[in-house]
Order: C-alpha cells, then sequence, then structure tokens
C-alpha cells in the first residue's frame, strides 16, 4: 500500500481510495482509452489517446506536428485519466442512483520517448496482442511524423465503486425495481475486409 499524495489524496468519498498499485495497473491495462488534460494560454484541453502502461509508465503517441502534443512534450502539467465503467446502480431514487466504476488518475510531465518502435510497440500490444509481430514496421517518415510520450506512474489515485444501491427516508412507499445493471466491455469478432 503507498501512502497518499496531498494533490491526489481523495477527498470525496474518501471509502473508495485503493492505494495498491497492482490495482492501479489493472484499471490501465484493462482500460483502451486515457483521457491527457493539461491548459494551454489559459484554455483547458482533454485529448484522447491510444495508450499502454510500461512497468511504472503510460505511453501514448499523437503527431509531432500537434501543438498539443509539442506542448506535452515540453514537460506542461498534465493529468491522464482512464475510466473503467462496470455498471449502473438503480436505486429507488434519482438522486441515490450512480455507477459502477474504476477511475485512474495520473499526475505529472511527460518525457519524448527517443526509442519510438519499442514504446509503439508496447502501445500496439496493449491493444491488440500479437499485432506487431504480423505488421509492416513503422517507416523513418512516420517516425518522424509521430511523437512517443512518457508519463511516470509516480502521482495518483484510484477510486473504485462497487457498491449497491442505498436509500433513504424519502424513499417510503416507492418501490421501483433496484440493483445493478453490469456493463461489459469486449472485443467482438473480427471482420476481415481488403485494405485499400
Amino acid at each position: 500500500m503507498e501512502p497518499p499524495v496531498e494533490r491526489t489524496r481523495i477527498r470525496r468519498l474518501p471509502d473508495k481510495a485503493v492505494r495498491e498499485r497492482s490495482a492501479l495497473h489493472a484499471v490501465l491495462d484493462a482500460g483502451m482509452v486515457a483521457h491527457v488534460a493539461f491548459v494551454h494560454d489559459g484554455q483547458p484541453y482533454a485529448i484522447p489517446v491510444a495508450y499502454g502502461r510500461d512497468g511504472d509508465s503510460v505511453l501514448f503517441h499523437g503527431s509531432s506536428g500537434s501543438r498539443l502534443f509539442r506542448l506535452l512534450a515540453g514537460g506542461a502539467p498534465a493529468c491522464l485519466t482512464v475510466t473503467l465503467l462496470d455498471g449502473l446502480i438503480l436505486a429507488r431514487s434519482a438522486f441515490e442512483a450512480s455507477m459502477r466504476y474504476r477511475c485512474a488518475m495520473v499526475l505529472g510531465s511527460c518525457t519524448v520517448v527517443e526509442d519510438q518502435e519499442p514504446a509503439l510497440r508496447v502501445i500496439s500490444e496493449h491493444l491488440t496482442p500479437g499485432r506487431w509481430d504480423v505488421i509492416r514496421p513503422p517507416s523513418r517518415k512516420e517516425l518522424a511524423a509521430t511523437l512517443v510520450l512518457r508519463l511516470p506512474l509516480a502521482e495518483w489515485s484510484l477510486k473504485v465503486s462497487d457498491g449497491w444501491p442505498e436509500t433513504s427516508p424519502e424513499d417510503a412507499g416507492w418501490s421501483p425495481p433496484t440493483g445493478v445493471i453490469p456493463i461489459r466491455t469486449e472485443l467482438g469478432a473480427f471482420r476481415p475486409g481488403e485494405a485499400e
């Protein structure tokens, strides 16, 4: 168990905080899309990225021509989040309705990954295991157009909601169905198609 860091200490519903690094790794390994947030010229931005976990860091990539990615490459403070939605909690009231979720948040600054191919392999293998070994490797031109960034898992929080519906005295006399509707994300069957 790791001690909480003040900036990532969970204040709202702190009983949902999970501090085991293995649980953080499990959430990052199960997700497919991260959102990276940062501020540029006073304007907040949040961009979705494909990513992969490499030990105690997260790798993600974008265009080397993107001003936003160049800003992150320059060390701008960033916040990366991955949320897995596991279910809808149906209560007797809208106020008590909620969700089951696992949400990881990582704060820090990114560094540029110079050795891009192994990093791109990590991202590819995270999304489609085994695919890297059968596809054409990236060309020099493609690598020049790609910026790979690394965000260390140094300052993070993980919040997990896995409860059941709660009731309040105001619910007396109301009896709608209550419980949990599970949500599962799964890959479908591969559908072959010709490359154009």
